[in-house]
């Protein structure tokens, strides 16, 4: 299979806006269907190039179907260390995706969300740029070093959550209340409903986990 640079995954959670997908989508991404998510790539029309799990979720007849059509079929078994999705994102990286966009990482059950959250935190995935996406929010897991550039609506609401103790230097452009080389606490609540004064925002962070979260108003 040829490199892509993003790829486009689909979970087996909760998408409530399907027609928020299209706005992702392009020529040369990479489609990857995690077990069930491959119902959604269904509702939306979209073939995936790879579906990968332990296919609990899908029927033999239904994965025929895809094989039959061209897309490559990896199967784990159900006794493994790894959901679904974290295959699915590990695939991805291990052929050259630095980009990820999940759709369906959320969902009813609590466990399965947090950790989904978690994922872009992980050592294995810290190289590529994961983002999760909720209907109208998007979810980034940020890295010491990390560089990035939010873009919405003027009013949009950007929040900043650490994930580990020593969350240290952070300074952001465009943002109604900026932060110049500053800290945020884990366990506090300081970085929530900072909001785009424009159509673009930027941070830096110097040190740490940083979870950044842009609702489009």
């Amino acid at each position: 299979m040829s490199r892509r640079k993003q790829a486009l995954i689909f979970a087996n959670g909760r998408i409530d806006n399907l027609e928020a997908v299209s706005r992702f989508r392009g020529v040369d991404n990479l489609i990857i269907a995690a077990d069930g998510g491959a119902r959604h790539c269904q509702k939306l029309g979209i073939m995936p190039n790879v579906l990968i799990g332990d296919f609990d979720s899908l029927n033999e007849a239904e994965l025929i179907i895809y094989e039959k059509a061209g897309a490559e079929i990896i199967r784990h078994p159900a006794r493994k260390d790894y959901t679904d999705l974290e295959l699915a994102l590990l695939h991805a990286k291990s052929i050259g995706a630095t980009q990820a966009i999940v759709f369906g990482g959320l969902g009813l059950r609590w466990d399965q969300t947090l950790a989904n959250l978690l994922l872009p935190a992980s050592n294995e995935l810290s190289q590529m740029r994961i983002q999760l996406i909720d209907g109208n929010q998007e979810i980034t897991v940020l890295h010491a070093g990390d560089e990035y550039e939010f873009h919405g609506s003027p009013g949009d609401t950007v929040s900043l959550i650490p994930l580990n103790a020593e969350t240290t230097g952070i300074s952001t452009q465009g943002l109604e209340y900026p932060l110049a080389n500053e800290s945020l606490v884990f366990g506090s609540t300081r970085g929530i409903s900072n909001v785009l004064v424009g159509t673009t925002a930027s941070l830096h962070l110097e040190k740490g986990l940083l979870l950044c979260v842009v609702i489009h108003h």
